[in-house]
């Protein structure tokens, strides 16, 4: 599905070749990423990648993609071989976003570094506070926001908070992500101040029979 010297392809051996742990080095992926980001042909490998998939490919992808209230989320790589995954990220209309992903602040189970494809998105950054006693988002507080343009990158490590509030009509975007570093992330609401704590499903099926 990569072809040789392509971008994706390059990206993918850097990223296998690396020496050190993925998840404990990705501010040296970040470094990576930037520059890669910034060459010219990846939307163009991008289209033409998946114009050119194979049914079997198509149905894995779509087995591994799924919709968030906010955006599609379409797996291009994970292979459980590999510390890291290919992803890219397409924004519904503004209209159509429905509470409760990225427009609450939140963080990730895992590191990812980010590229605007096209459109633009509101990207704020937080700091939060956690209540000892629950292990939830007591507070959130806006210290930085920022309108980010296609061509733009962003790196997001697992313990920081952030939120997208809103994105042009048809934004996408590229990411990399690292495999799961936290067993579970946290959101904030901040119209409401109520936090949640978000644990993935499969994680519960161990304990899925004793629950019936």
């Amino acid at each position: 599905m990569l072809t040789r010297l392509s971008p994706l392809s390059e990206l993918t051996t850097r990223l296998r070749s690396a020496e050190f742990p993925l998840a404990t080095g990705w501010r040296a992926v970040d470094g990576w990423f930037r520059p890669w980001a910034a060459r010219p042909g990846l939307r163009d490998e991008l289209r033409e990648q998946l114009r050119t998939l194979s049914t079997a490919q198509a149905a894995n992808m779509l087995r591994s993609s799924r919709e968030t209230t906010t955006h599609f989320a379409w797996c291009l790589l994970d292979s459980p071989s590999d510390p890291f995954s290919f992803w890219l990220h397409e924004y519904k209309a503004q209209d159509d976003w429905r509470e409760g992903y990225a427009d609450s602040v939140h963080n990730h189970r895992y590191h990812f570094c980010t590229t605007i494809l096209r459109g633009n998105y509101v990207h704020e950054r937080y700091e939060t506070m956690i209540d000892a006693s629950t292990g939830l988002i007591a507070s959130a507080r806006r210290r930085r926001r920022t309108l980010c343009q296609a061509g733009s990158c962003a790196r997001m490590l697992a313990d920081e908070f952030h939120r997208i509030p809103e994105a042009a009509d048809g934004t996408m975007t590229f990411l990399v992500k690292s495999r799961p570093v936290s067993s579970f992330s946290l959101s904030f609401d901040p119209a409401t101040g109520i936090g949640h704590r978000h644990v993935p499903v499969e994680s519960r099926l161990g304990e899925l029979a004793d629950r019936i």
